[in-house]
């Protein structure tokens, strides 16, 4: 199905930088190179490359964007049927398939090269393994084959803690697996507020989301258990000794916060709460790197 089946015919518009930048999705990068910038930190003790640490983070934007143009790609038609996506530039097609597909191309090898050239093959692989993870594995197979995509192609956007202690260490240790172990849990619970939230957009465009498939019900009890998952995995960083009581304290709060709301979505009959709860989703996670990094700094 082409383009023109499926919007409305708009007068032609050159597309501007700023459609680009929304084809990379700025915000999703942001917390990708958040946590990102926490690994390399945690990895770096007291030396710190700052050249280095430049040079890795915008390698692993670039692959992050890449695969979010990618995903604007292969879910055009999709995107043109959902109220919340069909303003984007593909589907206005103000940007072509093929100068889409260039701009990823140019962003994936740019990011491959400064990688292989200025950081380590480790990294270069693993950041390989979640663009292909994410662009591919779950855009074009997951997404639309199980109300479980979210979880099973989890590990992509988990990875970025893993991808930033690589990049400087070049080695593979606890630390970082646990924070990523702890994203991976915190997907689910973040995704699915959305999911519910955006249901009739879902069920729109046909994609089998959780809410779609098992219901609200069913998919608040899954966000509690995972929102459960995640407080239990964010304590795990300090009985493993790699972090300090604030950092306890700090998550302990927290939970408590994300944990309150994903239980309140539960039982009061109110979809309103699922946007709110996305959002404090997000911001739980930023604040709990945010102690992560600051219960570091005040024990150097």
């Amino acid at each position: 199905m082409k383009n023109s089946d499926i919007v409305s015919v708009m007068s032609p518009h050159q597309a501007g930088w700023r459609d680009y930048l929304t084809l990379c999705k700025p915000k999703v990068v942001l917390m990708i190179l958040i946590t990102a910038m926490v690994g390399m930190y945690l990895a770096s003790e007291q030396s710190f490359d700052i050249k280095l640490m430049l040079i890795a983070s915008i390698a692993i934007g670039f692959a992050a964007s890449a695969a979010a143009v990618i995903n604007h790609v292969i879910d055009v038609n999709i995107d043109a049927k959902m109220q919340r996506t069909k303003w984007r530039p593909l589907v206005n097609q103000r940007i072509s398939n093929k100068q889409a597909l260039f701009f990823a191309a140019s962003l994936a090898a740019s990011s491959m090269c400064l990688l292989l050239y200025y950081i380590n093959m480790l990294t270069a692989l693993l950041t390989l393994i979640g663009f292909i993870g994410y662009a591919l594995i779950y855009t074009c197979f997951l997404k639309h084959k199980t109300p479980q995509n979210i979880v099973y192609g989890g590990f992509a956007g988990a990875i970025p803690p893993l991808l930033g202690w690589t990049s400087i260490t070049n080695n593979i240790a606890a630390e970082p697996l646990l924070l990523t172990l702890i994203i991976f849990l915190w997907t689910p619970a973040h995704f699915w507020p959305l999911a519910i939230d955006r249901l009739d957009d879902y069920r729109q465009a046909n994609v089998p989301m959780l809410p779609v498939v098992k219901g609200i019900d069913y998919t608040k009890t899954c966000i509690v258990i995972y929102t459960l998952a995640t407080i239990v995995a964010s304590l795990l960083p300090y009985f493993f000794h790699y972090s300090g009581e604030l950092y306890l304290v700090s998550v302990l709060l927290l939970g408590l916060w994300f944990g309150y709301y994903a239980i309140q979505l539960k039982r009061i009959d109110n979809n309103q709460l699922a946007l709110k709860t996305f959002r404090i989703s997000i911001y739980y996670l930023i604040a709990l790197f945010v102690a992560l990094l600051v219960d570091r700094l005040v024990v150097f």
